[in-house]
């Protein structure tokens, strides 16, 4: 028989990260025993627990341990961890770690190191000297740099729930067109004015339909407010608004009447021709070409943005970065402080962005259909909240309750 002993530390029980670490080892043809269970007595009291793992092979203890150690436990008799340097530029030595968006330390000899940086999907580099562990995407290692190989010495801090009821709970992810969306909101808009308050950035990942529904004003009106620090779209959302500004159609259709305008099929092009003349939508906007819209409203109140390409782009912007990891690496560079996202009615974008956040950011997923949420949980992104809604009326929703709120309290109401 294998064995290892491992012990899980914080609230374990509330957070069911003990019943999932206890499912996980039997799920994988192992057993446990509980050696030591010490249960916290108040919202500040972590649990403590230490368990021995036995398998009936090396492989099947592997894979216990492989399943576990996600969720936070960590190997008793700890061990530095493995490093390997890298055997070319862009390519990871083999059986590299693959990181989690969770927080995560690595031991180095003198004790625990916490990795900067922290996204999924990515490798850590370490410097010995220095003592520090960043987390690095395929595309940045160079060869001869140090990676952590394996899964020893590495500790992942899961997602614990919290104490008190909010909608950002831990099981706040599942998907229902028939939950109670006016709590939701509520609860969403009491969270965005505590970021706002602490100092904290909002970003919004945005798809065409905020566009083609009406919605931008209301986006407009959350700008203007201070609620929006960070916005990420695509070609197709900036075309659209500066059509809609230039021309009152999105996609040839007036968003003032529903219909379809006569030529209206060209307005996008010419949208796109008129930036490009201009050098670029900062530029179309201090000459005064565009004079209202999302993108406009995002200009003149110092709203940082990237506009990544696609191979269905027309055009594209000048604005657009076509280059898919220099699109990434724009990204990164203005997530640091970012502690929630608005996802609203695009898949792909909210799984591209997910990808890149830490699961310490709070999610908000809206659109129309469920199975986007979905998606962008089963993809790693756990901690994000789903909102099955048409984007207009969500962020009609959003801007009253948080702009009329705030009139309230400037009235003293």
């Amino acid at each position: 028989m294998y064995r290892r002993k491992v012990e899980l530390r914080g609230h374990i029980l509330d957070s069911h990260i003990l019943p999932r670490v206890l499912d996980a080892v039997i799920e994988q043809g192992g057993d446990f025993a509980i050696e030591e269970i010490s249960i916290g007595k108040t919202n500040e009291d972590p649990s403590y627990a230490r368990l021995m793992i036995t398998a009936p092979s090396e492989e099947v203890l592997e894979k216990v341990w492989e399943a576990i150690q996600p969720l936070g436990a960590v190997l008793v008799t700890e061990q530095e961890a493995a490093l390997r340097p890298a055997p070319q530029d862009g390519v990871f030595p083999e059986d590299f770690y693959v990181t989690t968006n969770l927080e995560t330390r690595v031991r180095l000899p003198g004790g625990w190191v916490q990795v900067e940086g922290i996204e999924m999907d990515c490798g850590i580099r370490v410097d010995p000297v220095a003592r520090r562990a960043v987390c690095v995407p395929i595309h940045r290692v160079k060869r001869g740099d140090l990676i952590v190989v394996g899964t020893q010495g590495v500790q992942v801090t899961p997602l614990e729930r919290p104490r008190e009821r909010e909608v950002f709970s831990f099981m706040g992810s599942a998907v229902s067109s028939e939950r109670p969306k006016g709590l939701v909101i509520k609860g969403i808009a009491r969270e965005m004015r505590a970021v706002r308050r602490r100092g904290g950035k909002i970003l919004v990942v945005l798809g065409p339909a905020v566009i083609h529904t009406g919605a931008g004003k209301y986006l407009e009106r959350l700008i203007r407010a201070g609620y929006v620090q960070t916005l990420f779209a695509g070609n197709a959302v900036a075309t659209h608004d500066i059509e809609n500004a230039l021309f009152g159609t999105s996609l040839g259709v007036s968003l003032a009447s529903g219909e379809q305008v006569p030529e209206g099929h060209s307005h996008h092009l010419r949208a796109i021709n008129a930036v490009r003349a201009a050098g670029g939508i900062r530029q179309a906007v201090e000459k005064g070409l565009i004079t209202k819209g999302v993108m406009y409203t995002a200009v003149q109140a110092g709203v940082d943005y990237v506009l990544a390409g696609s191979i269905r782009d027309d055009g594209p912007l000048p604005d657009v970065i076509t280059d898919t990891i220099a699109a990434q690496e724009a990204m990164r560079a203005l997530l640091p402080g970012t502690e929630l996202a608005l996802m609203l009615g695009t898949m792909l974008h909210s799984i591209a962005v997910g990808n890149l956040l830490p699961a310490r950011v709070r999610l908000v997923c809206v659109d129309i259909n469920p199975a986007v949420v979905t998606k962008l949980v089963d993809r790693g992104s756990f901690q994000a909240v789903g909102v099955v809604s048409d984007v207009e009326w969500f962020l009609r929703q959003l801007a009253l309750e948080i702009l009329d709120k705030e009139n309230e309290e400037a009235k003293g109401v």
